[in-house]
């Protein structure tokens, strides 16, 4: 469970004292199977197609439709992977920084979990978070995209940055308090 981050006077006063909600931070959803992911998946699919379908033309590949969509599983599984991971990044130094009672601290894990914009040191952090999401996109479409003979390693560099650029998990920018 997640500390409440909305009572800070009583949280400061009693250090020992937990109080716990059901108030998730936005980008920790990525952990939790729910009807969402009915949306997600498909969504994250088409994207991915789209990404990678359009990199493939603008790179003069050749009959580059049908090796689009013969990759796109695997890419969309990697995305989901390395949107995993970031979430774990972002989970980590939300317990690691909890673990400190100061002030300073606790206005970091309150930008994590409820009201990012009102923290540069949580913004930061979720913004590795998506750069860690970003580079793993990189390297596990890379090494995917490697495996095929037809391409070159300048084509599947330029294509996995381009998956890389275009969709990593930017939702981890969306504050928790937009929904409550």
């Amino acid at each position: 469970m997640f500390p409440c981050v909305l009572k800070k006077d009583q949280y400061m006063k009693n250090r020992e004292t937990r109080i716990y909600n059901i108030i998730l931070p936005f980008w920790l959803l990525v952990w939790f199977p729910s009807w969402l992911w009915l949306i997600l998946i498909p969504f994250n699919y088409l994207i991915d197609l789209l990404v990678t379908t359009l990199a493939m033309k603008k790179l003069g590949i050749e009959d580059y439709r049908k090796k689009a969509l013969e990759r796109s599983g695997m890419i969309c599984l990697i995305g989901f992977i390395s949107d995993f991971i970031g979430a774990a990044f972002l989970l980590l130094a939300y317990f690691v920084i909890g673990q400190s009672k100061s002030d300073f601290a606790y206005d970091i894990i309150y930008g994590l979990g409820w009201s990012l914009y009102n923290n540069i040191f949580a913004l930061i952090i979720v913004l590795i978070g998506i750069a860690i999401a970003g580079a793993c996109i990189y390297f596990l479409n890379a090494w995917l995209l490697r495996r095929d003979s037809e391409l070159s390693i300048e084509q599947v560099k330029k294509i996995a940055l381009y998956l890389a650029i275009f969709t990593a998990p930017y939702t981890f920018l969306i504050p928790t308090s937009l929904f409550y």
